[in-house]
């Protein structure tokens, strides 16, 4: 399957039960991971990676990783500051790879979004404008991924 938009993109991760979402979600968020330093969000994004993973530990992880988010959105105050930006989609990235399934909706689909958001104000912050090509990476990541 070749995917080369948005709405085949969305398609794909809802046909994926929710295990499949996170694994997927984490190699999303893995692209911009390591300009996070915050080891709650590393610690998500590892933990949605792995298959297995059990509820309680997601649990756990959830509730680090979110309190990173609200740090993480403290931090970016009313000064528009491109790493303190990055960082908090970043956070809330990796808070959707281990969001509890009974709160609904697509993790992977969120995950995707806040990962494209925080490569964007990346590459602000590294002067190169607002182009990315997070999209069509996601979009390769998910064939493969669908392909294993």
């Amino acid at each position: 399957m070749s995917i080369t938009n948005d709405k085949q993109f969305k398609a794909a991760l809802e046909a994926l039960p929710v295990a499949r979402q996170r694994r997927v979600a984490a190699r999303f968020v893995q692209l911009v991971s390591d300009l996070s330093d915050d080891v709650r969000v590393r610690a998500a994004i590892d933990a949605a990676a792995r298959e297995g993973v059990t509820d309680a530990e997601l649990e756990v992880l959830y509730k680090a990783a979110n309190s990173a988010r609200v740090e993480s959105l403290t931090r970016c105050g009313a000064e528009t500051d491109w790493c303190d930006q990055t960082a908090h989609f970043i956070a809330k990235a990796a808070t959707a790879c281990v969001r509890p399934a009974s709160a609904g909706g697509n993790l992977a689909w969120d995950a995707a979004m806040h990962a494209r958001m925080a490569a964007t104000f990346a590459a602000l912050m590294r002067g190169e404008g607002t182009e990315t090509r997070a999209a069509e990476q996601q979009y390769h990541i998910l064939e493969a991924f669908l392909n294993e």
